[in-house]
């Protein structure tokens, strides 16, 4: 045991695991961004998508409006050709009885046949005059049905800028819910790293005379040595003792740590390459360090840490530190992490 301790000590630190972890959360906060940015991306189109409805429903109206305009303009240029035609028809008219009285006058042995005639006209006269009227009352109605649609073009138009003008403000929110959302994200990764930081720092303290539990990157690795024996599950006295230290660390950031960051504790077993032996309850080593994540959480919880807050995996021997069969390698291989992240 002493040699395989001062071979650990010559050993340096691999810092692949940690830059593998650094890239994971890294991907997990794009991830997070990716979310927020398509959730403000489905509003957004929510927003545009009513836009448009009442854009196309506007249009629509506009267009029906315009296509009645041109029946009424068309009707009101027919009416205008009948009123000239009406017009023409009473000059004609009119010069007819002209003549016709200047033959009364010079023809009077014709008075009793002029006057008739003069009469007759003088009456198609009158029809004509009330013809004309009535062309002209509805010359007057279809100006007024014009002006009418004019004024709900003018309407539609106001509608359609104020809807657009909503448009832009609503844009403008979500840029802002966008900026005040990417703030947030960035504080509550700065105050995370912040407490696991003061996390590992007091762990250093109270784990500080072992040299088999130590810092890779942004975990803290037990030797499964420390707290199982081999090819057990269950917690050993002496492990018992380190988790009793790390159960009072927890519940002592537990405390400090503001209940809107969603923090747990990932507890993760890995175990070496090499395969069960014996007939146990386990069998194979991804039951093994499963069964013994399981077994730390649970000691945590019997000290009071919050089962919220703790998660258990396990990786079996497919995520090593050191590649290679040495007693070195898979001594470091068969360990119990820690590591303080975000749900």
């Amino acid at each position: 045991m002493a040699g395989l301790r001062s071979r650990r000590r010559v050993q340096g630190t691999d810092y692949w695991p940690g830059f593998v972890d650094a890239m994971a959360t890294l991907l997990l906060v794009i991830i997070f961004m990716l979310s927020i940015f398509m959730l403000a991306q489905f509003f957004l189109s929510q927003q545009l998508s009513g836009r448009d409805t009442v854009l196309n429903r506007l249009n629509i109206q506009i267009s029906e409006l315009t296509e009645l305009l041109a029946m009424e303009r068309a009707s009101n240029s027919e009416l205008e050709d009948t009123i000239s035609g009406l017009q023409a028809s009473l000059g004609a008219t009119t010069d007819e009885r002209d003549r016709l009285l200047g033959l009364l006058d010079t023809q009077s042995g014709a008075a009793d046949a002029a006057g008739g005639r003069a009469s007759q006209l003088e009456n198609l006269l009158d029809d004509e005059k009330q013809v004309s009227q009535r062309a002209l009352a509805q010359v007057e109605l279809l100006n007024q049905q014009i002006s009418a649609l004019r004024r709900q073009i003018s309407a539609a138009n106001a509608a359609l800028e104020a809807s657009e003008a909503k448009e832009s403000q609503s844009q403008a929110k979500i840029a802002s819910l966008g900026k005040r959302l990417n703030a947030a994200l960035v504080q509550r990764v700065q105050e995370l790293s912040r407490y696991r930081s003061d996390f590992f720092g007091r762990l250093r303290e109270i784990l500080s005379q072992r040299s088999d539990i130590r810092v890779v990157g942004d975990r803290f690795v037990f030797q499964s040595e420390v707290l199982f024996d081999s090819g057990s599950e269950e917690i050993n006295p002496d492990g018992e003792g380190e988790l009793e230290k790390l159960a009072d660390a927890i519940l002592e950031l537990s405390s400090q740590i503001p209940e809107e960051i969603n923090w747990v504790l990932r507890v993760d077993g890995h175990t070496d390459a090499r395969p069960l032996s014996g007939t146990g309850r386990l069998r194979n080593n991804w039951e093994l360090s499963a069964a013994r994540a399981i077994s730390v959480v649970r000691y945590l919880v019997a000290k009071g840490v919050d089962p919220k807050r703790l998660v258990a995996a396990g990786f079996g021997e497919f995520q090593p530190l050191e590649e290679g069969e040495s007693p070195d390698a898979l001594a470091k291989n068969r360990r119990i992490e820690l590591k303080l992240t975000e749900r």
